[in-house]
């Protein structure tokens, strides 16, 4: 006898709300990383106020193993954690951490010191673990949805760099001339990143929930076996139930096992680790500190970001043309490792190179990053039910993070080798 969950109410059978439910996945996706991106796009700010402390490298250093640590803990656990409390958990500390960054800041009266940035790092780190609730909870729920809905949800991911790139860069020109200018931009900056945080929790709570095509999806997953939907049901009005079921209804609702899975996908979960240990050398550490004077000046590290952003946003929207959407296995892990050719071209631009072909290279870099991202996500849960789909997401998402680690660690080699630390 295995125990399921089965509505008490009738599935919803209008697919309605499709276009909703992609715009509300792209807001959700740029709330995950909006308050991540806002701290890589101030780091102008924080060298200004702690020079000797290697902003950008030692705050990504911070957040990661929070970010991989909990996720981890999340993905061993994702059949028993309710996905509902997990999302909302997740926005409502991004929220009130990136709210303390004004707060801290207002305290301290913008002054520097490791007594303050050590602070800084500690809100920095509830940002990793708020991460790994939003990105697996988001990613796992919406694996077992059709793939429009991941693919709106990791182009918001991109959304998030490019948008506070923009804002970045407006609030710097706005405030530049002004007394404490600077300064300035950066907590209008926070404020509207804190915004967009808050409005994801409404959008989680009280709109995506109530969207017929989400109702639909949701009650599919709970009728083959899924029981972390439940409360997401509940807030949309449609009640569940465990009941007993046998036969060959008990073996519809049997799923892989997490290792089971890991296994079929170790090449997609690997494609991942790899794609982001690769940005992550790079980005943003070494175009901060390792890519020279130019003639943009203060401009050059943040116009830099701001073209890595933009151009990993397009390429999350490429795989749209079903015709030059990578999908085969092999053919997605050639691409992953020939971009491994980017880090002596990285390196020989910083040396010799000006900075209109640091400015190409750190495009494309962003292009090959959204473009396989999204190929490997949206390809990797097909064929499937809806428990394994949710368990196969919080995976990807695990490897995802590991990448970044690794990509953060590896990026010190830059310095270490330029004998700057």
């Amino acid at each position: 006898m295995t125990t399921a969950i089965s509505s008490i109410s009738p599935s919803p059978t209008r697919l309605e709300g499709k276009f909703m439910g992609m715009l509300v996945c792209w807001i959700l996706g740029l709330g995950s990383l909006v308050s991540w991106n806002s701290l890589l796009s101030i780091g102008d700010y924080y060298y200004a106020l702690y020079p000797n402390y290697h902003p950008s490298r030692v705050l990504t250093l911070v957040y990661q193993p929070f970010a991989l640590g909990t996720m981890a803990i999340l993905a061993y656990n994702e059949a028993k954690v309710d996905t509902r409390m997990r999302n909302l958990a997740g926005y409502t500390l991004f929220t009130l951490s990136t709210f303390s960054l004004i707060v801290l800041d207002l305290a301290t009266s913008g002054k520097g010191g490791l007594g303050n940035y050590i602070g800084v790092c500690a809100i920095v780190g509830t940002f990793g673990v708020a991460d790994a609730h939003v990105q697996g909870g988001m990613v796992g729920d919406l694996s077992f949805m059709c793939p429009e809905f991941i693919q709106s949800f990791l182009a918001g991911l991109a959304a998030s760099g490019a948008l506070t790139s923009g804002l970045r860069l407006m609030t710097k020109a706005a405030f530049e001339n002004s007394s404490n200018g600077l300064r300035k931009g950066v907590m209008l900056f926070l404020a509207i990143s804190t915004f967009f945080e808050f409005l994801c929790i409404l959008l989680y709570a009280f709109i995506f929930p109530k969207l017929p095509i989400v109702k639909h999806y949701r009650t599919k997953a709970a009728g083959e076996g899924s029981t972390t939907v439940a409360a997401d049901l509940a807030a949309a009005g449609i009640q569940t139930q465990p009941i007993e079921k046998a036969g060959d209804d008990a073996k519809q609702l049997q799923r892989l096992s997490t290792k089971q899975l890991f296994f079929q996908n170790i090449d997609y979960a690997l494609d991942l680790y790899l794609i982001y240990v690769l940005t992550l050398s790079i980005f943003p550490g070494f175009l901060y500190e390792n890519t020279g004077t130019h003639k943009l000046g203060s401009w050059y590290a943040l116009v830099l970001i701001a073209m890595y952003n933009v151009w990993d946003l397009i390429a999350r929207y490429i795989p749209l043309i079903e015709k030059i959407k990578l999908k085969s296995r092999k053919g997605l892990m050639i691409a992953t490792l020939s971009r491994f050719l980017l880090i002596p071209c990285f390196y020989f631009t910083a040396k010799y190179g000006d900075q209109g072909w640091m400015i190409f290279l750190v495009s494309f870099l962003g292009l090959t990053n959204g473009y396989l991202t999204v190929c490997v996500m949206t390809v990797a849960p097909q064929g499937y039910k809806g428990p394994e789909q949710n368990a196969l997401g919080n995976i990807l998402v695990l490897f995802l993070l590991g990448g970044i680690f690794s990509g953060v660690a590896l990026d010190w080699l830059w310095i270490i080798g330029n004998g700057k630390f």
